[in-house]
Order: C-alpha cells, then structure tokens, then sequence
C-alpha cells in the first residue's frame, strides 16, 4: 500500500477534507480473527470469536467439519485434535468428526487445554466444540454494530486422499450453502479452502456467495486458476508470496488476505506489499499496530 503523503494546507477547511480523504484511503487493511482468536482463548470456540468481536475484528476466520449426523462443527481438523477432551482425557485414538454425532460431539470440552504455541491463551473450561448454526444464532442475539457487520471467512476441511473423513465437496458444499441462506448471510460470507472442488459447488449453488483458494506454495500461475473458479479472494501462505504477485491479483481483481502473520515484522512486510486483509492469531495485536501506524481508525 502507498503512504499518502498529505500536501501542505491553504485553509483549514481544505486540510479536514483533504485528512478525511487521506485517513479512509489508508483505513482499508481488514483484520482476520483466525480461528476467532487462539492467541488469546482456546482456538474455534464461541469464547474465541466472542473474544475477536470485542477487540473489533472486520471478520471471523473458522473451520468447519461435518458429523455423523450432517451438522456442521467448527473445527481445524476433521479428527477430534488433542485441545478436546472427553471425560477429561485427550481421545486415545484418531476418531473423525464424521464417525461421531452432535450429541456425541457436544461431551467434549475443548477449552481446557492450553496450546503451547500460545501462552497468553486464556482457558475456558468446559468450552463444548460448537456448530456454525450456534455461532450464526449468537450474533443474531447480538445488538452491538459489529455483530450485524462482522463477515465470515469459513474454510471447508476436505483431504481428498482420506475422503472416508469427510463428506463429498458436492455435499459439503450444499450443507454449507444451506446453513448460509438459512440465515440470509450470502453477503456476508466468503467460503475458503484449498481444495477447489467445494469453491465450484459454492458457485454453482449460489454465484453470489465469495470464495477465496486457500494455498501453500505458488508455484503455477494462479490468476487463470483463480479465474477458472471464479473465485474472489486468493488466501496465501503470507510468506510465500511478494509485492508484485500481490499487485498482479490485484490488477486482475482478485483481493489478497494472507494466512497467519502473527508479528510485527510480518505486517511490516505485508503493509508494505499492500494486501487487502490480513488473517492473524492475534487480532488484538493487530488492530493496535494498525492503528499506531495510521492504518486504522
């Protein structure tokens, strides 16, 4: 992004418009809560997006798998990870989201353990893995201005060489674009993932919903990929990419928010480069770099 650089006032009427200008220019980075916000609560629980709401987050980052019984659990992976416990023990095998129902799912407690990488985070004992349906119906409680505002950026799990985890893109798809009609959220979501198999159906099913292609590494040219997907956003490793890959998306109308910068040499790098929204552990951290650097209102 460039700096603007204010050019020198003849009145002060001309300076307020020409600072109001300057400022709304600036303000235009987005900040991702990535899995709410594991930097501080336990990650993908409705304490961590509650969390990321109260410090002002433009969107909610999450994760999504697919019970037994078809619902829809916010979760990183699609086996029950060692951050949940049930009868207050990490599960003793690799069990899959998909061979487990929502009440089976719902005796698990998945805020009593703390993740290493983060020694801020504040547990929640007893936090239940939740579904999307609770936290669409949370901020539908909600009156404060961010929940009515607040978008989504919600990644579908597939690994396509263990399909017996999770359902079919086509199906998985279709869940998902149900649960978002449901609630009236087509303008208010953008469906991620790496596999684009679940980005076409999102499309086919409802072109108006945004989908982002979530990568690793850019070895191929991804502006004819993303093309052919139709796709909205790219979501990059943000450490694999650089300022003239993010200006050619750009150009071709795509909007960049890497994944997960959690420093401040990494926004440095990622200001610098001019992306359009940045996904991070530490949303907190953040908004408050953003703000120091005029960045932010």
């Amino acid at each position: 992004m460039k700096i603007l650089q204010l050019p020198r006032c003849i009145t002060l009427p001309i300076c307020a418009v020409l600072f109001s200008t300057t400022t709304a220019a600036l303000a235009d980075i987005k900040v991702q809560g990535h899995r709410g916000a594991r930097a501080e609560r336990p990650e993908n629980t409705l304490a961590a997006f509650q969390y990321a709401l109260d410090a002002g987050v433009d969107v909610l980052e999450l994760d999504l798998g697919v019970s037994k019984d078809d619902v829809l659990m916010i979760s990183h992976d699609p086996i029950i990870n060692n951050f949940c416990l049930r009868d207050g023990k990490p599960p003793a095998q690799s069990i899959p989201l998909r061979s487990q129902t929502l009440s089976q799912l719902k005796e698990l407690d998945c805020g009593s353990v703390k993740n290493p990488e983060f020694p801020n985070q504040v547990l929640q004992p007893g936090e239940p893995m939740a579904t999307l349906e609770e936290l669409f119906q949370m901020l539908a409680r909600s009156d404060t201005k961010i929940s009515k505002e607040v978008t989504f950026n919600i990644e579908t799990k597939l690994l396509p060489i263990r399909s017996e985890l999770t359902p079919s893109a086509e199906h998985f798809a279709r869940l998902l674009v149900d649960k978002i009609q449901h609630h009236k959220l087509q303008r208010r979501v953008v469906v991620q993932s790496f596999d684009y198999r679940t980005l076409k159906w999102v499309k086919k099913l409802d072109p108006s919903i945004e989908t982002s292609q979530l990568t690793i590494r850019n070895f191929v040219d991804m502006v004819p990929a993303l093309k052919s997907i139709n796709a909205q956003y790219i979501s990059p490793d943000w450490k694999s990419i650089t300022k003239e890959m993010v200006q050619e998306f750009q150009a071709n109308g795509f909007r960049v928010a890497p994944w997960t910068a959690n420093t401040v040499e990494s926004w440095d790098a990622l200001v610098a480069m001019g992306v359009d929204e940045i996904i991070t552990d530490d949303p907190v951290a953040l908004i408050s770099y953003l703000q120091r650097k005029g960045l932010r209102p």
